[in-house]
């Protein structure tokens, strides 16, 4: 029995001797310094401007109408599915204009036939007054009543081709490439003319549509560059934030009345749409000249609900302070408007700067 009870503690020993070495050795991390790295605050030169929200918006959006009354009767698409131009969107029941292109099909015949009746009286006509059987009147009225049968005979074509064309409005179709952003009808639903039945945008292009103050305006235009920021994504190999320069900027020279702003529109190059979509709000920075500013990493910002601060190196170790930030400029840093003073060094990670027994040292050369 003694030598059982042996096996078995030596087999539970060699199981566990793992998880207890792992135990120790957090037991003596948690117990040892923290290390966090920490860098001055610099002076930089970067250029001065001003920033503001703006939205991704379509350059090419479409809000489908109805244009024929009736009962909506297939819905062929559903909000994000991708549409080919001539693509029928939906069907409204078309009964009703089937009906009129029917009676259009018949006054035609009809007036096919009065035609053919005019012109072989006009002709009868015609022969006997050349014989000295009928007078010259008789010949004109003849004559009149053939004009009259053509005339008939183009509007009732007319009306043909206008009952056709509104039987082909009971079907909506794609004026173009794009993806449906919203559908407002479900089958069944009544379709009236000029009720919007679903909205559709085109992928490309896109632009930044941001409202500026009509005091800014002035400076808005004297801007050396109108820049947008995008954000990195899949399709962006650091994935980081960088700015890029739109293709083209315009402006809405009215100002609403409301809000007092300007609404400025910045077309986006194509390598936007991989990482940027409608609706989503992006940082507009209107750049002007250079100047010198206190700059830090935008890694040592610690954002906390309303709070924005930074750990600043006291002693050996760090003390939280507020700050209130500037502008972003991408690879130099976001700039600090108060806050902080030139001597200050700042954690890299103000995570593990708020953690007890976290002490600042200087990060490696490549990190500065």
């Amino acid at each position: 029995m003694l030598a059982n009870n042996s096996l078995v503690i030596g087999s539970l020993t060699r199981r566990l001797a793992p998880w207890c070495a792992l135990l120790i050795l957090s037991t003596a991390q948690a117990q040892g310094v923290i290390q966090v790295p920490s860098v001055s605050v610099q002076l930089k030169s970067v250029g001065i401007g001003f920033e503001l929200d703006g939205l991704i918006q379509p350059v090419k959006q479409s809000t489908i109408s109805a244009q024929a009354a009736g009962r909506v009767a297939t819905l062929l698409v559903k909000a994000g599915d991708k549409v080919q131009a001539g693509q029928m969107l939906l069907s409204i029941d078309d009964r009703e204009a089937q009906t009129g292109v029917q009676r259009s099909q018949a006054q035609v015949a009809q007036a096919q036939a009065e035609l053919r009746n005019a012109q072989a009286s006009f002709d009868r006509t015609r022969n006997l007054q050349i014989k000295g059987f009928v007078s010259t009147a008789a010949l004109d009225t003849a004559d009149s009543q053939l004009k009259s049968a053509l005339a008939a005979r183009d509007q009732a074509s007319a009306a043909a081709r206008q009952s056709t064309l509104a039987q082909g409005f009971t079907r909506v179709t794609a004026p173009y490439d794009g993806w449906v952003l919203q559908t407002q009808v479900e089958a069944g639903d009544l379709a009236v003319p000029g009720k919007p039945l679903l909205t559709l945008y085109a992928p490309l292009p896109i632009r930044a549509v941001v409202q500026v103050p009509v005091s800014r305006g002035a400076q808005a235009k004297a801007a050396s560059a109108a820049e947008v920021l995008l954000s990195g994504g899949k399709g962006d190999g650091d994935g980081g934030a960088r700015w890029i320069r739109p293709v083209s900027i315009s402006t809405v020279p009215t100002a609403d009345p409301v809000s007092q702003t300007m609404e400025w529109r910045l077309e986006l190059p194509s390598e936007a749409a991989k990482v940027l979509l409608p609706g989503q709000q992006v940082k507009v920075r209107f750049a002007g000249a250079q100047a010198n500013r206190r700059v830090v990493p935008m890694s040592a910002v610690l954002q906390r609900g309303e709070l924005t601060a930074v750990y600043v190196v006291s002693g050996q170790g760090f003390v939280l302070k507020a700050v209130r930030l500037g502008a972003e400029h991408g690879a130099d840093g976001v700039e600090v408007l108060a806050g902080l003073l030139d001597t200050d060094r700042v954690a890299l990670d103000p995570v593990k700067a708020g953690l007890a027994g976290a002490q600042a040292v200087s990060p490696p050369a490549a990190a500065k």
